[in-house]
């Protein structure tokens, strides 16, 4: 398994098993898949193994903005 750069993950991007915005996607030999941070977390270290390439983007969800200066 390697981890590399590859396209960003958008808001069309849902999780294979929830529906919800994917943050993670483990890309296999036969395909991807999708996943949000949750079940990321959990599916993952059981795929890692037999990826190709794994994309985590769920450090997005802790990233914060500046506040407005007023």
């Amino acid at each position: 398994m390697t981890t590399t750069t590859a396209d960003q993950l958008t808001v069309s991007d849902r999780c294979d098993r929830c529906g919800a915005q994917a943050y993670v996607r483990v890309t296999l030999e036969s395909g991807q898949l999708y996943f949000c941070a949750h079940h990321g977390r959990a599916l993952t270290p059981a795929l890692t193994d037999i990826a190709v390439e794994i994309l985590d983007e769920s450090d997005r969800l802790l990233a914060t903005s500046s506040p407005d200066a007023r």
